[in-house]
């Protein structure tokens, strides 16, 4: 007995009837936004315009490489100088080396050549006293080329290293 009278069933065919959420009415006009910002004289997360500018130099000023060679000319080991210096006035600041290569030779060999061309550059940064931790590099072997087209004045551009400012 207990099992037919325990529960009550609806009917086939009943529907409970519902109340709808009352709705809000769609706010029309902008809120009031009259209120005093705090100072933001003191605050890190802006980067000083002179700051701003020295990193653009940072990362526009490449190193090059001469035909299938990793190894660093005197002029790359003059701008990489340079980075060390400014890299040890910013010890906050981390940056991603980035090999590439001209279109000649394999995709493969592009890539471990980019590498190479990268790691040549982190090393001699580790030699002149910056963290190993604070540089990273990465291969892009042919597939950014600065200078599109062949010929060798296209090529020489495109054997390069480029410097990525990270952060901290």
């Amino acid at each position: 007995i207990f099992f037919v009278t325990g529960c009550a069933k609806k009917g086939i065919g009943q529907v409970e009837e519902t109340t709808p959420p009352a709705q809000e009415k769609p706010v029309t006009e902008a809120p009031d936004m009259d209120f005093d910002m705090p100072e933001t004289e003191g605050d890190v997360s802006e980067v000083p315009l002179a700051l701003e500018e020295e990193m653009a130099k940072f990362e526009q000023n490449m190193i090059f490489f001469d035909f299938d060679k990793y190894s660093l000319s005197a002029d790359a080991r003059r701008v990489l100088a340079e980075k060390a210096s400014f890299l040890n006035e910013h010890p906050n600041l981390n940056v991603r080396i980035e090999g590439h290569c001209d279109e000649r030779g394999t995709r493969e060999y592009n890539l471990a050549l980019g590498e190479r061309r990268a790691k040549s550059a982190q090393d001699y940064l580790v030699f002149l006293g910056i963290n190993p931790e604070r540089i990273s590099i990465v291969s892009y072997g042919e597939e950014r080329p600065l200078e599109p087209g062949s010929g060798e004045a296209a090529w020489a551009k495109n054997r390069r290293a480029e410097f990525r400012i990270l952060g901290n």
